[in-house]
């Protein structure tokens, strides 16, 4: 036995460097396999048909319907695999949830490609791939989280009222899969606790009761997620969170757990410059298959779990925009503040598409928050905005380094938004007195030494000594 030792240490060492080098390789080369029909957060069932269609005609894999929506839409389960070992991955549980249901049909691509032959064997071999790609199809439609029925389908593992909940039921239990991937996206302004990193990724190993004991289920689950976490860490370092064990009995992670399923949750949450999250699809790709690829090879089990409990818990301190140490006058007083600046989404009709409404989201002593960008006002003063009646407008940043935010013009019909830095208004606009408050829209501007340096219009910082086109201004507002 002493003389095996060293060779089980060689035998492994081999195998987790053969895993780094994959790991490499499939970053390196994800854009041949990225599905360019779909790049965007907001897609719908009928966007993905023509795929689950193309995989339907490959005799690769199996297709077949599993079930419904409410509102009648199919539910699809696209499997590969010889394998004893049954792998489960369902993803947009949750309507507007959809950044690694664009990651399965890029694994999907690899996994029908001719190249990583060896590896592929391996998977394929060993295990029996199950993808769900998306199970809310109804609440995709409106992007939403919830589905036809009203209800959050994440919270029907007892009642099963929902037959998209009856469908993941169903089809947990008749795979009896080893391992489940339950596919989400969380808040952008989740950070890695005590650190100004986005949680651009969260793992979980749900708890199955509320003690949160730890059986080998739960422990094999955790495993995986130190070796995906180590992954991660290669490509967005620090931005890894841990999303809270508490035992939710409703919840399906937290059941499937309890039913004998290694569950695994996975949350995409934000990364700069990344609005509709295709970097973090790109991680999700990359981190999947190599955890898919670790279950195979069974090298997880030699993971300790202890590394789970060292991976930083998720927190809610991050803003867009947060401004620091600003000075504000209000009644003759001048006072020094912090300002945190969400600049929230808002889906224009058909939700395929959105524009930009900011709202303050706190104000006053930030210190123990963070910003995805952060300016230091020292010495800056706000100044108010002003309104002024212009027929076109040309020159928008004319009109800013003059103190102007809001203009008095012609307004396009039906619409909300304008892709210009200003507020546009009609002629019965009157502009109240500025107030800096929770909730309020923020556009206003700054000054430093008596000259007016930056505009803050509709939640987006503008440099006024730069080019706007050198600048993401995002958009302004109408206020008919």
């Amino acid at each position: 036995m002493k003389k095996l030792m060293p060779l089980l240490i060689i035998l492994l060492t081999l195998t987790v460097q053969a895993q780094d080098v994959l790991t490499s390789q499939l970053y390196e080369t994800y854009e041949e396999y990225k599905e360019p029909s779909i790049g965007k957060r907001r897609i719908k069932h009928a966007d993905i048909q023509p795929l689950i269609q193309k995989f339907k005609d490959n005799p690769k894999f199996e297709v077949q319907k599993v079930g419904e929506s409410v509102q009648g839409r199919d539910l699809h389960l696209i499997s590969i695999g010889s394998g004893e070992s049954n792998i489960f991955l369902w993803s947009q549980m949750h309507g507007d949830e959809s950044t690694a249901t664009q990651a399965i049909f890029d694994i999907l691509n690899f996994l029908d490609a001719p190249q990583f032959k060896k590896e592929k064997e391996e998977i394929l071999s060993k295990l029996k791939l199950h993808f769900l790609p998306m199970l809310n199809p109804d609440g995709a439609e409106v992007f939403t989280r919830r589905n036809a029925l009203g209800i959050d389908i994440n919270r029907d593992a007892l009642r099963l009222q929902s037959p998209e909940g009856r469908t993941l039921k169903r089809l947990r239990d008749s795979l009896d899969a080893d391992f489940g991937f339950n596919l989400h996206d969380q808040s952008t302004y989740y950070n890695a606790e005590r650190t100004e990193k986005p949680a651009t990724i969260s793992y979980l190993a749900t708890a199955y009761n509320y003690e949160k004991d730890i059986n080998e289920v739960r422990a094999n689950a955790m495993k995986v997620i130190v070796y995906m976490n180590k992954i991660i860490q290669n490509y967005a370092p620090g931005q890894v969170g841990r999303y809270s064990d508490d035992f939710e009995p409703r919840a399906f992670g937290d059941n499937i757990a309890k039913w004998g399923t290694s569950l695994i949750l996975i949350e995409s949450g934000g990364y700069p410059g990344d609005p509709e999250k295709q970097e973090i699809r790109k991680l999700n790709y990359v981190s999947i298959l190599s955890a898919l690829y670790t279950i195979a090879t069974g090298s997880y089990q030699n993971i300790p779990i202890e590394d789970y409990e060292k991976i930083p818990r998720n927190d809610r301190k991050l803003f867009d925009l947060k401004i620091e140490n600003v000075t504000y006058e209000l009644l003759g007083n001048d006072y020094i503040l912090d300002l945190g600046i969400f600049t929230n989404e808002i889906d224009l009709e058909k939700h395929d598409q959105f524009y930009y409404r900011a709202s303050v989201g706190d104000q006053g002593d930030l210190s123990t928050f963070y910003g995805y960008k952060t300016f230091d006002a020292s010495g800056y003063k706000i100044v108010p905005p002003k309104v002024a009646t212009v027929e076109h407008v040309e020159d928008a940043m004319d009109l800013l380094k003059n103190g102007i935010a809001y203009v008095k013009t012609q307004l396009p019909e039906k619409s909300k938004f304008v892709h210009l830095p200003l507020i546009l208004v009609n002629d019965d606009f009157e502009l109240k007195d500025f107030r800096l408050w929770p909730g309020m829209n923020p556009t206003f501007f700054l000054e430093k030494e008596g000259s007016l340096t930056h505009a803050v219009i509709n939640g987006f910082l503008i440099d006024l000594s730069k080019p706007l086109n050198e600048q993401h201004t995002g958009n302004g507002l109408i206020y008919d």
